[in-house]
């Protein structure tokens, strides 16, 4: 008996189809290794970080110098948590901020922040974000409210303290399951990534590199 013959076209398009799923599998919201800052924007609240890409052991990365200031970079993408709920990210700092109080306006400083942002829209008070901070003085794993915005921005030590000064670290979040957990519901969106190092506020300076951002499915 002679095997019945597939058409072509059809495995075509189901090839295409299963490179359709893969390519949704991940989102790419920072790709600094190819070198592009595409897409994103500078937000500056108080004098100005330098950002800029720089290669780093073969490897092209973000660096942010901080003196005294905090401006950051916004990326402003809509990503379904519902298909690719994982924010996945790699960072290294040169230097945390000494003894602050994190929870304080005066001690409201990191060497490296990367948050995620659920726009309120016209209803600009309901807009809320998770900020993943390498904390100076917090305990890796502590959550607390920003002290300028008070329950609508968490703070979450992802990385805390001096002893992995130097060394590059790759993280991992579930941002739907941080949501529903620190906000009390589900959401499906998220409309904004950002990266910040920001020492405005205590006057201080600090070195810190980005690698690549991405969502993904698992």
């Amino acid at each position: 008996m002679s095997r019945p013959r597939v058409h072509e076209p059809l495995v075509a398009l189901i090839a295409a189809s299963s490179f359709l799923v893969a390519a949704a599998a991940t989102v790419p919201v920072g790709e600094f290794s190819q070198r592009k800052l595409d897409g994103w924007e500078s937000n500056a609240f108080k004098g100005k970080t330098d950002y800029a890409l720089v290669t780093l052991n073969e490897r092209t990365v973000l660096r942010a110098q901080s003196y005294a200031s905090a401006s950051g970079l916004v990326r402003k993408i809509r990503v379904d948590l519902d298909q690719t709920p994982y924010l996945n990210w790699s960072w290294c700092i040169e230097n945390t901020l000494g003894e602050l109080d994190e929870q304080s306006k005066s001690g409201d400083d990191y060497p490296a922040r990367i948050y995620v942002v659920v726009s309120g829209g016209l209803a600009f008070w309901r807009t809320r974000s998770l900020n993943y901070v390498w904390a100076s003085t917090m305990a890796q794993g502590k959550t607390w409210p920003n002290a300028f915005a008070g329950n609508n921005v968490i703070m979450l030590a992802q990385r805390s303290g001096t002893a992995e000064l130097g060394q590059w670290r790759q993280e991992k979040r579930d941002v739907r399951a941080d949501l529903k957990a620190y906000f009390g519901e589900s959401i499906r969106h998220i409309d904004a990534v950002a990266l910040m190092t920001d020492t405005d506020n205590s006057g201080r300076s600090a070195v810190a590199y980005y690698g690549d951002i991405y969502f993904s499915a698992q």
